[in-house]
């Protein structure tokens, strides 16, 4: 006879028996999974089953919070879009201001000095020096070698493309033809990314050889733009983690530690200054959390703001397409080349009403919401600074929602995503088998109810709303990366967030790298929030540092970015 657990599981329209309590879930045994498992048909070996065996304990547990909130008949579940009938978009900019003029530069001794300059400055270099697209690109290409040996932040080169498109950009601008900021930059996509012609290994031995016929629309886009594709950069295995099929990937201030994930390739090389920017992905952390290992700034815009055609689908309604590069303008001036509504993925849109008037001049009010800082310092640097610029810093308070429980929406998609891959056995061939890792994950997200799985999606609804409503007052939230729960409840709301480093009075971290502050904007507001943290970082540029890379020769010792 089933068990009330098992039943609860499979969610049979005949059960009578009522829902398991908290206590009930640490009865449930390998024999039930095994027993639910073999009723919807699967067969897991035993050693399987019972590495599930705790998931689904803990997963038991974590429907008891997604219970506790009662929700109205009428509240509908979220959808691949964050805006409801309820929402009305702010009105914002039509674009982030842009540098007006060239800085100027001069042409270095050793042309890889340069790999480490913004984009503004690298624009200058090859429209104001006799640097060539060809002479950058090659560089950039020789750099990217040299750092790979040590970081091992490269899947695969995509030379002759990139000479290819390098000697297109230098005919160009001969003939007076300028794409804009990113005419002739080497930069690199995150291996989620399809390009064809080119490997797309999603990070992970099962797809080592997978070759797609088409080209991601970001990367068609900044094909448009101008940039110049030199690399597909190493991506955690199906887009967790810095473990992939060959290595893991290294932090360029510490490479005895990894590069954090998923975009851990795109983080490192930009970082490093392998690349002049990257794209990565996030769904839960992928571009932030690199990106505070790595000291490199950041956008994870609002979900749909960027078009996702052509990348992997791990999470259908919480999946990212954000720039990773070393300032926040560096990033706009990304950002600016990919957003945008595209028929290939029905979620993506295009921004906020335009409205005039200058964003990144006028004073704001900047929330800072309870418990922000707790896992990260610096918050009275941080406010002082903003509060120089003439910001009103003020506490908000943020929701009360089980935002852990309610991932089981990301593990049910996944495991929807990834399904012939665990039916199929190829799951083993994943270099990562531990309990956290995808192959555990996704078998035991066979076992997530679907009732489940909707009423998390109804309460993300609800969270939606009420962080709509916390955020009313205010310009945008200051935070710590992963303090207050802002990252997981930004992930499933889907509000952009900036991070980028800075340097607290009591100096850098250990490895002498910056540390990271976040800020999180309204949703498809994503060029006023820009806007707003360009102005700072512009206004406390010694934030800026690169990696001294003392193993790699020739770069500056103290570390400092070129201005």
């Amino acid at each position: 006879m089933p068990t009330p657990i098992l039943l609860a599981l499979l969610t049979l329209p005949a059960a009578q028996a009522e829902t398991p309590s908290v206590a009930d879930a640490a009865t449930l045994t390998s024999d039930d999974v095994d027993a639910a498992l073999r009723a919807i048909e699967l067969d897991f070996t035993p050693e399987e089953v019972e590495q599930m065996l705790g998931t689904v304990q803990r997963r038991v547990r974590q429907y008891e919070r997604l219970r506790a909130r009662s929700i109205s008949n009428d509240v509908v579940p979220a959808t691949t879009t964050p805006w409801a009938a309820w929402l009305v978009p702010r009105a914002g900019q039509e674009r982030t201001p842009a540098p007006t003029r060239l800085p100027k530069v001069a042409r270095p001794e050793d042309l890889d000095d340069a790999c480490s300059w913004s984009i503004v400055e690298l624009a200058a270099l090859l429209r104001t020096t006799d640097v060539t697209c060809v002479e950058l690109t090659e560089a950039y290409l020789d750099r990217l070698e040299r750092l790979d040996a040590r970081l091992h932040c490269v899947v695969t080169f995509t030379r002759e493309r990139a000479l290819a498109q390098a000697a297109e950009r230098d005919a160009e601008l001969a003939r007076g033809v300028d794409r804009g900021w990113l005419h002739g930059l080497p930069w690199g996509v995150k291996d989620l990314m399809a390009v064809e012609g080119h490997p797309t290994t999603w990070g992970a031995r099962p797809f080592a050889d997978q070759s797609i016929d088409a080209t991601a629309e970001v990367v068609r886009r900044l094909d448009e733009a101008g940039a110049i594709l030199i690399a597909k950069l190493s991506v955690g295995a199906l887009a967790m983690g810095d473990v992939w099929f060959r290595e893991r990937t290294r932090s360029p201030w510490d490479t005895s530690r990894g590069s954090s994930g998923s975009s851990a390739g795109s983080a490192a090389a930009t970082a490093a200054g392998g690349v002049a920017f990257s794209l990565g992905t996030e769904t839960l952390g992928s571009i932030v959390s690199p990106s505070v290992a790595c000291a490199t700034s950041a956008l994870r815009p609002t979900l749909g703001r960027v078009p996702r055609t052509g990348t992997m689908a791990l999470s259908w309604t919480m999946d990212k397409v954000g720039p990773i590069a070393r300032t926040v303008q560096d990033a706009s001036l990304v950002f600016d080349a990919i957003r945008g509504a595209d028929a290939g993925d029905p979620a993506s849109r295009d921004g906020a009403v335009p409205v005039a008037g200058d964003y990144a001049g006028r004073a704001l009010r900047i929330g800072v919401p309870d418990g922000a800082f707790q896992r990260g310092g610096g918050v009275d640097e941080i406010a002082a600074e903003l509060e120089a610029l003439g910001h009103e810093i003020v506490p908000i308070e943020l929701p009360d929602f089980p935002t852990r429980a309610m991932l089981v929406i990301l593990h049910a998609e996944a495991a929807a995503a990834f399904d012939e891959l665990t039916r199929s056995n190829a799951d083993d061939e994943l270099v990562r088998q531990d309990d956290d890792a995808w192959p555990n994950t996704f078998r035991a997200a066979r076992l997530i109810p679907a009732v489940e799985y909707v009423r998390a999606q109804r309460l993300r609804t609800l969270l939606m709303r009420e962080m709509d409503a916390a955020l009313a007052d205010v310009d945008l939230v200051v935070h710590a990366p992963y303090a207050a729960g802002v990252l997981t409840a930004t992930n499933l709301t889907g509000h952009p967030t900036v991070v980028a480093p800075f340097v607290p009075e009591d100096g850098p971290r250990p490895d002498g790298s910056p540390r990271t502050i976040s800020f999180t904007g309204h949703l498809d507001c994503d060029e006023e929030l820009l806007a707003a943290v360009v102005a700072w970082q512009d206004a406390n540029p010694h934030h800026v540092r690169r990696p001294p890379l003392a193993w790699l020769g020739g770069d500056d010792e103290e570390g400092e970015r070129r201005r």
